[in-house]
């Protein structure tokens, strides 16, 4: 399933309009705290969809039953540009276990460029939730890549995708390469560029939320 949150008039469209602007995403802090709010909100959205169990609660003045979290989810996030989204979602799942993932274009002389994977912790998945934050899903192969190996830990119970900005071409190498899945975005984009970047997009994630790196 896809979840657009733009669909709806929201302040996910408030945040997504800031983080695309030129000026005010020369505002690092402010350019991160956006990715992390839509990261917020999409932990909530994504908390509709789970399992709950009643808690009796015990207050100065009585007991009360409260629906809580059956089980919590794993975290998951591709380093370095998910940090700020997978922040978010760890603001309200607070008590999940995390997994971190290093994916990266390895750019070549001629333009071209692969994608490489080559760090994972991550705690067990097996029939757990897993929920995998990513800014930007751009051709769609970073993430497949990325789940191709995390599935060798384990098989989830069900995977949560979570972008900020997706094309219409990762959408579809999502859905032809991921079973059970939903994908959560703030916006979908119809193009990518000749170096295979979203347009209208908002530029390099991960260099307007760090800095720019030195092309490897």
């Amino acid at each position: 399933m896809i979840v657009n949150l733009s669909n709806n008039n929201s302040l996910v469209n408030q945040f997504v309009s800031e983080i695309r602007d030129v000026k005010i995403q020369k505002d690092r802090l402010r350019f991160r705290r956006n990715i992390e709010r839509i990261g917020e909100i999409s932990a909530y959205e994504i908390s509709k969809t789970l399992e709950y169990k009643n808690r009796s609660i015990q207050t100065s003045l009585g007991k009360i039953d409260v629906p809580v979290l059956k089980e919590q989810p794993i975290l998951g996030t591709i380093l370095r540009a998910g940090l700020p989204l997978h922040n978010g979602l760890l603001n309200y799942f607070d008590q999940a276990d995390n997994a971190f993932i290093s994916a990266y274009r390895h750019h070549h002389e001629d333009g071209t460029f692969e994608i490489r994977l080559e760090y994972l912790a991550s705690s067990s998945i097996e029939n757990k939730i897993l929920i995998i934050a990513d800014p930007m899903l751009a051709t769609g192969n970073s993430m497949a890549l990325t789940l191709q190996e995390v599935f060798k830990l384990g098989r989830p119970k069900h995977t949560h995708i979570v972008c900020v900005i997706a094309s219409e071409a990762g959408v579809e190498k999502v859905r032809n390469s991921i079973d059970n899945f939903t994908l959560w975005t703030a916006a979908i984009d119809k193009e990518l560029n000749s170096m295979a970047y979203i347009v209208p997009g908002l530029g390099d994630a991960g260099d307007l939320a760090f800095g720019e790196k030195i092309q490897n």
